[in-house]
């Protein structure tokens, strides 16, 4: 265990299509964590902001733009990139600097403007670029490699369409509890079943949408905390940021590239169980120890196979997990009480900072209807392109 710190305050600008630019709903997310924690910009010593690539060079330099925004006051200053894993190398990187004693106090910010349909790489021919070739060589656009994995559990695992849909239907109930989310409406199975076809077997609603949207952490020292009054605060005891291990047997879309495993015994397990296995190890906790889940449902079923990656269940036994209710309010381990990506869509640099609102939210009892009764330690789970893991553990 390398050490706790601890999360003072937590803050989101509702996610949407709001027609505005990434720096509004960076600063109202800010601000708004900024007066959950009782605290001033200026009391602010570093500031780490998640990048965009969609802001020009401002979301390229996002923790200096943020700043920039509320007001220059000398704060430190960071900035990372990690596609969808960028919100939790924020994190690491906030914590990283309170414990080495670089500053009592660090706001974590990240907030995108994304575009409509779905996400593709920048322009310009980049042969190097593994993104950029799975879309011209494979034809694998996000929607693509989604619906292979779903393919892939219904060959391996039995799961079926009806098995997707009710994850959404679960999602889609807490995300119409959530202020945040985008979407606040429940559906029914049926309603899934009957939208349209976008990647066979994935219908429109068992995949997320692209979003506006921002959160912002306010992370400090936990003796800070202590001088604030604060007893008993939200604390982040582990972030995970690993790497694949090598070599790989099973091909792990959107990383098209692959190796021989004729020389080397293949690892046990996969790159995104080892990226919850290296959070439970650094926190010293397992996956019997979790009170709530929010997990990277890019579709609905990429979350049945995180229920597997986390220790849940065994594997293949996500679907039935499912099935009895476990990962539902009320159940064993509640999974994305926030309502999910599927309630919210994307805004990458902001999603994996928004997991980790959701906890603290639930961990303080502050979850209003979607509160899992004595909610004691958290985990978040996603995935950035090219091996890009990510994970927090927070407790109480």
């Amino acid at each position: 265990m390398t050490g706790e710190v601890a999360v003072l305050g937590a803050g989101m600008h509702p996610w949407g299509k709001w027609g505005r630019g990434f720096v509004e709903y960076g600063v109202a997310a800010a601000r708004a964590a900024l007066a959950d924690a009782g605290l001033e910009w200026r009391d602010v010593g570093s500031i780490v902001g998640a990048d965009t690539v969609r802001g020009g060079y401002p979301g390229y330099v996002a923790g200096a733009t943020f700043a920039k925004a509320l007001g220059w006051q000398g704060a430190r200053v960071a900035s990372v990139y990690a596609a969808c894993a960028s919100g939790a190398q924020a994190v690491a990187a906030a914590r990283a600097q309170v414990l080495a004693g670089l500053a009592d106090v660090v706001l974590v910010v990240g907030a995108d403007a994304a575009p409509k349909g779905f996400f593709r790489p920048a322009g310009g021919d980049r042969p190097d670029d593994p993104d950029w070739l799975r879309f011209r060589v494979l034809g694998a656009t996000n929607p693509t490699y989604f619906g292979l994995y779903a393919r892939r559990r219904m060959a391996v695992h039995g799961d079926t369409v009806e098995d997707f849909a009710q994850v959404k239907v679960k999602n889609a109930a807490l995300g119409a509890l959530n202020p945040y989310a985008r979407y606040r409406k429940r559906v029914s199975a049926e309603e899934v079943a009957a939208s349209a076809v976008v990647a066979d077997p994935l219908r429109l609603l068992d995949i997320c949408a692209t979003s506006d949207g921002g959160a912002a952490l306010v992370i400090s020292s936990m003796e800070f905390a202590r001088r604030r009054g604060v007893v008993e605060p939200v604390r982040i005891r582990a972030v995970s940021t690993v790497t694949p291990t090598y070599p790989n047997t099973v091909l792990d879309l959107p990383d098209i590239a692959t190796d021989s495993a004729a020389a080397v015994e293949p690892i046990a397990g996969t790159f995104r169980a080892s990226i919850a296995r290296a959070a439970y190890e650094e926190a010293g906790v397992g996956p019997e120890d979790l009170s709530v889940a929010e997990v990277y449902d890019l579709s609905t079923a990429l979350e049945l196979q995180w229920y597997e990656d986390l220790g849940l269940c065994g594997e293949g036994e996500g679907a039935k997990l499912l099935r009895e209710g476990a990962t539902a309010p009320g159940g064993r381990i509640p999974v994305n009480t926030s309502g999910g990506l599927a309630s919210f869509g994307e805004a990458v640099p902001a999603q994996a900072i928004a997991q980790v609102c959701e906890l603290t939210w639930q961990l303080r009892g502050d979850a209003g209807a979607r509160q899992v009764e004595h909610a004691r330690v958290g985990i978040t789970a996603n995935q950035g392109l090219f091996g890009h893991g990510s994970a927090v553990i927070a407790v109480r």
